[in-house]
């Protein structure tokens, strides 16, 4: 692991650009299960045809029955970034990362201190409105929720719904933009904790290693392994944190 780490960290420090692409497998050492694995939410709890965009405009009140128990069952302990979303903020503030890409909605990266952070599946700690488009802090509407006013709405009559990407919802095609150039234009890509089996976000290591340098760090082989120059099959909250003392 250490040879992989120092060669990473050598084209890390030779590289004018450097992207971090990021998956649930960076939170889960903060308690937030994963969706796919053999334990995941998908499998174990909940099915992922309750939080289809469908779903939401047929029957918005019992959609939020089960959004509020979905997210009671994700953030309902103290959830705070670890060691992994730490070193990340820690490379940028010492100009060694110049974005975070993430497809989590839990907001850890923006708790650590990241400041250039693309949601490319929203964050779960906002809510927009269907109609206006106001967004707002979630939590004090998951209180109304759970006070009984379901489904919940906007000033304006609207309906609320989480700030997230629902499945059968295409991502911000902004924000999708954005990521995909900042991937073709990086010299470094690190992809951390994702499966990269979820499109688009999926693609864009393939973008990224095209005239670039692509590490991949998963517990799990990822589609890309095979055009990746490093890949550790590592315990992210231990890659990070020593990859960020060695540009220190």
């Amino acid at each position: 692991m250490d040879d992989a780490i120092d060669r990473l960290a050598s084209a890390i420090r030779r590289a004018e650009s450097t992207v971090a692409l990021t998956g649930a497998g960076l939170s889960t050492a903060s308690g937030i299960p994963d969706f796919r694995g053999e334990e995941g939410i998908w499998n174990a709890q909940f099915d992922p045809a309750d939080f289809r965009i469908e779903r939401f405009l047929s029957d918005p009140a019992g959609f939020w029955t089960d959004r509020l128990a979905l997210h009671e069952a994700m953030f309902g302990t103290e959830i705070e970034p670890n060691v992994a979303h730490e070193a990340l903020a820690t490379m940028e503030s010492r100009g060694r990362l110049d974005a975070v890409i993430t497809q989590n909605t839990d907001g850890l990266h923006a708790a650590a201190g990241s400041r250039e952070v693309f949601e490319l599946h929203g964050n779960a700690h906002r809510v927009v409105c269907m109609d206006c488009g106001h967004r707002g802090d979630a939590e004090p509407v998951r209180e109304r929720v759970r006070g009984g006013e379901r489904p919940p709405r906007c000033d304006c009559g609207g309906l609320l719904k989480p700030d997230v990407v629902l499945f059968g919802e295409l991502l911000p095609e902004a924000i999708m933009a954005e990521a995909q150039r900042r991937a073709r234009e990086s010299d470094v890509f690190l992809a951390v904790g994702s499966s990269l089996t979820v499109e688009p976000a999926g693609s864009l290591p393939k973008i990224a290693a095209r005239d670039g340098f692509l590490a991949v760090c998963n517990f799990d082989p990822t589609p890309h392994d095979d055009r990746a120059a490093v890949v550790l099959h590592e315990d992210v909250t231990e890659v990070l944190p020593a990859l960020a003392a060695r540009l220190a």
